[in-house]
């Protein structure tokens, strides 16, 4: 189990095949993406690698964080997000990682926030069916009707689907495929759809179940 990567995701884009089908891929892209910190299991209890991805100028750094930067001896980054590793995949603190950390035709797993959609009902949460739409329905065809029960056990139980916010959730989507590599741009080149809105930020890692 080797470190991950940060990334930017760019948006979606289409390719063509050998044979000419369609396939849907998303472009994240690699910027700046280093190692600035160990976490070792003698002095942490854990083995883990952080990275941070991107530079920022020390006036838009909070004191917490610019001293926790002084401290490492590194420049500040825009994220920072930390990946468990094994004992023999440690990398030096200053370390960059570019697209070339995958290879074409690998799996991996990626992770964001999903796009939020605000406060939903349940046909568009939960994919209700509603109410129907005559025998007397009255101003209630998009209702997710009864949610509890009788005097016994009159009460709704915990984790009953109703109405409420949609998205803004973290999102891992495993076993994506990477089509291509862009090593002169640092791209990294998705087949199919990844979580997050464009310019959000994704975690990549190498897929664990293939």
């Amino acid at each position: 189990m080797r470190t991950g990567l940060i990334a930017l995701k760019l948006g979606m884009s289409r390719v063509l095949d050998s044979c000419g089908f369609h396939i849907p891929v998303t472009i994240c892209k690699i910027d700046n993406c280093r190692v600035i910190s160990v976490r070792t299991m003698d002095r942490d209890g854990y083995n883990s690698i952080q990275v941070g991805y991107g530079s920022l100028k020390r006036r838009k750094v909070s004191k917490p964080m610019l001293g926790y930067f002084q401290k490492l001896k590194v420049e500040p980054a825009k994220k920072i997000r930390e990946f468990r590793i094994r004992d023999a995949n440690f990398l030096d603190i200053g370390y960059e990682l570019n697209a070339n950390h995958f290879v074409s035709g690998q799996y991996v797993d990626a992770t964001s926030i999903s796009i939020g959609k605000g406060f939903a009902g349940t046909m568009k949460r939960y994919n209700f069916s509603g109410m129907s739409a005559t025998h007397g329905v009255s101003v209630s065809h998009r209702s997710q009707g009864s949610t509890g029960q009788c005097q016994d056990p009159g009460k709704v139980f915990k984790g009953t689907k109703m109405a409420g916010h949609m998205g803004a959730k973290k999102v891992t989507i495993q076993n994506l495929l990477v089509y291509s590599l862009d090593i002169e741009e640092n791209l990294v080149i998705l087949k199919g759809s990844v979580p997050g809105s464009v310019g959000s930020y994704i975690l990549l890692r190498d897929a664990i179940k293939k």
